[in-house]
């Protein structure tokens, strides 16, 4: 894996970035924008994916990013199954959904393979002391 000195340089950040205008678009663009509850709770799901794997990485300690990480995968989930919700009350047409749904799921598959690749990290460490 590239050394990464930024959570910038975070290809699954990156991915939760662009993921997070989309959702902007999303309720900017459909009468989700009147649910005030269903537009207040999918932007904090998106929001929080992003900013945990920024606060993360910012942590410093390996296992502390890797909870981060773990964090930012269960609020991905909940993404998911917003954009279930969000298909459900007709706000979306069942390919936006399947849109979502897959950049979402794309963005939980890097945050568990970089849980894996932090694992193997850290038990390479605790070795070695």
């Amino acid at each position: 894996m590239p050394r990464i000195d930024r959570f910038e340089d975070i290809e699954a950040w990156q991915d939760a970035r662009r993921l997070l205008r989309t959702v902007h678009d999303l309720i900017e663009s459909t009468r989700l924008q009147k649910n005030y509850v269903l537009r207040d709770q999918i932007t904090r799901s998106a929001v929080s994916v992003m900013a945990n794997i920024a606060e993360g990485f910012e942590h410093g300690s390996k296992k502390e990013f890797r909870r981060f990480l773990y964090i930012a995968k269960a609020s991905a989930g909940e993404l998911r199954a917003l954009f279930y919700a969000v298909l459900d009350f007709k706000y979306i047409s069942e390919q936006k959904h399947a849109e979502l749904n897959n950049e979402a799921e794309k963005i939980s598959r890097k945050l568990a393979n970089f849980v894996k690749y932090l694992d193997k990290e850290i038990k390479g460490h605790e070795k070695r002391s």
